[in-house]
């Protein structure tokens, strides 16, 4: 029960930023309401519409939570949705899906060696992944959008829906509980937050800690090529820089759910719901048609917040 409690201080984040999605979804009722005189947003269609969107975003975010937990950050994520959508169109088929996945196996790898083994920083290293891939997916594609399409299976778990409920939110929901048993139930779990809160003490206790950081890795660069396949099968095709608008979202979602931007706290039940509270903010901005440039403000200065309310704070 531990999962859904909010009763400890630390869940404060949690409540507040469930209390902040209904306001972000009251100001958007009463904006529609004042200036269309209906209320879509309170709608079910209009619901699980946003969310069939917003699992993109959800699954970005599960993964990125497995290395803040640890106290790094994961850069290329922008870079490893767009090559795994790339890839998985382009390969098509049977084989279009796991040649997506690869693809995040492969940049997982990538970056928790250069973490774990090279002791490079996480930003600086991800950030050069990111630049990689940036460079191979345009000398792949000649700087073109790719003239390939996603294949059926990708456009049924993104596109279709299952008992009248989007087959993308099922996605999500088990990517969810993959990570949140992950984390509460495996000792993998319980090492990533050893790791966050001291890795040299983590190291003596006898925590493999290399391991933990690549596993991190990998698992959030699954996560991103999942949802760049997704992504790609829900647009029936992959584009260049697809996954750019998701970067600072994703990390807006895990550190408005109250996980420690060091490392060593945090549960994925805020996650969740940070990813909920940015979905329903990202349809509100949408409706009083707000730049995409405003947006990325808006995301930026949520960041900057939690940083300094975060951030300030002793681990336990």
């Amino acid at each position: 029960m531990t999962f859904l409690s909010f009763s400890k201080p630390a869940d404060r984040p949690l409540l507040i930023a469930l209390l902040t999605t209904l306001v972000i979804l009251m100001v958007g009722t009463a904006y529609t309401l004042t200036t269309q005189g209906t209320a879509p947003l309170l709608t079910p269609s209009y619901l699980l519409q946003q969310l069939q969107i917003g699992s993109f975003l959800g699954i970005c975010a599960a993964g990125m939570m497995m290395v803040v937990l640890l106290g790094h950050i994961d850069l290329s994520v922008p870079w490893t949705m767009t090559a795994a959508a790339m890839m998985a169109t382009s390969v098509g088929g049977p084989w279009a899906i796991p040649a997506g996945l690869s693809v995040g196996l492969a940049v997982g790898l990538l970056n928790g060696f250069g973490v774990s083994f090279l002791r490079i920083p996480s930003m600086i290293f991800t950030l050069g992944v990111d630049s990689v891939l940036r460079g191979l997916m345009v000398a792949h594609t000649g700087g073109f959008a790719p003239q390939t399409k996603a294949s059926p299976l990708m456009r049924y778990l993104a596109a279709d829906t299952f008992l009248g409920i989007p087959v993308a939110i099922f996605v999500w929901a088990f990517v969810s509980i993959v990570i949140a048993a992950i984390l509460t139930k495996t000792g993998f779990g319980k090492s990533i937050y050893a790791v966050g809160v001291k890795e040299g003490a983590a190291y003596l206790s006898g925590i493999r800690t290399r391991r933990v950081i690549i596993g991190s890795f990998v698992a959030s660069a699954l996560c991103a090529s999942t949802a760049g396949v997704l992504l790609a099968g829900y647009s029936a095709k992959a584009y260049q820089d697809m996954g750019t608008p998701y970067l600072l979202p994703a990390i807006a979602a895990v550190v408005l759910g109250g996980t420690h931007i060091l490392g060593g706290r945090g549960r994925y039940l805020g996650t969740l719901i940070g990813a909920t509270l940015i979905v329903f903010l990202n349809s509100v901005l949408s409706i009083m048609q707000m730049p995409e440039s405003y947006r990325q403000i808006i995301y930026g200065v949520v960041i900057i917040t939690m940083l300094l309310v975060y951030g300030r704070g002793k681990q336990n």
